[in-house]
């Protein structure tokens, strides 16, 4: 399996398109941050709501860009046939996939820490809520957790990066906000809204980000994640 995430990770920084990926994320959340319209600037206080609020949407791009490739160009070159005569199980082969994906993505939020770092030097007060930004963080990292392994699942159907790109964009897109959009629909006032909007990612995103950790938070991450991967392992089979 380390095998496999590893072979992942020098895949991605072989390129200069792995480290361009990791820059536009930084430049583009640093803009909106510091540079942009409602800015932090003119916000008032010290407060990284506005990053939390605009990295989902931002990692809805780079993840699928560090995803496409793991297993559609394998399927486009041949080199999975060769993967599969590895002393591997389809399992290893699923889960190094995505930790060297993940890994790449925790890569790119890390230097986001500079963030935090700045609105504290910035800060007139008392700082920003370190306790609200760990929770923030910790349910972003649980958000990137469970795009990689729905863009991971996506590249496994399709030999075509381009088409494994869209599909993992569309994919993220429609669990992270899909559902949180029809519960607003005026059918659903009757209070099926709240439910229908707990099915979507973004619910339980926004409640981590509140800095409170909660169990079913937590479960509902774990288990989209294990339930991508396990499709991913049996579309391997399939093929």
């Amino acid at each position: 399996m380390w095998s496999v995430c590893k072979k992942e990770l020098r895949q991605f920084f072989s390129s200069l398109t792995g480290y361009i990926a990791i820059i536009v994320f930084l430049l583009v959340n640093g803009l909106m941050l510091f540079f942009f319209r409602d800015n932090i600037f003119e916000f008032g206080y010290a407060t990284l709501d506005r990053f939390f609020q605009l990295a989902p949407w931002v990692l809805l791009l780079l993840i699928p860009a560090i995803t496409m490739r793991s297993f559609a160009e394998e399927f486009k070159t041949g080199t999975f046939e060769i993967l599969q005569t590895r002393p591997l199980s389809r399992g290893q082969i699923v889960w190094g996939k995505y930790l060297g994906s993940l890994i790449v993505v925790f890569i790119a939020l890390l230097p986001t820490v500079v963030y935090i770092i700045s609105m504290q030097r910035l800060s007139a007060g008392q700082g920003i809520d370190m306790g609200a930004t760990i929770g923030a963080y910790t349910g972003l990292f649980f958000l990137a957790a469970v795009f990689t392994a729905i863009c991971i699942c996506c590249s496994s159907f399709t030999n075509n990066a381009v088409i494994a790109f869209i599909s993992g964009l569309l994919g993220c897109a429609l669990l992270y906000y899909g559902f949180n959009a029809i519960s607003k629909l005026p059918a659903l006032s009757n209070g099926t809204d709240y439910y229908v909007e707990m099915a979507g990612i973004d619910f339980h995103y926004r409640s981590i980000s509140r800095g409170l950790i909660d169990a079913r938070d937590i479960v509902y991450f774990l288990s989209l994640i294990f339930l991508f991967l396990v499709i991913t392992s049996r579309n391997l089979l399939k093929r």
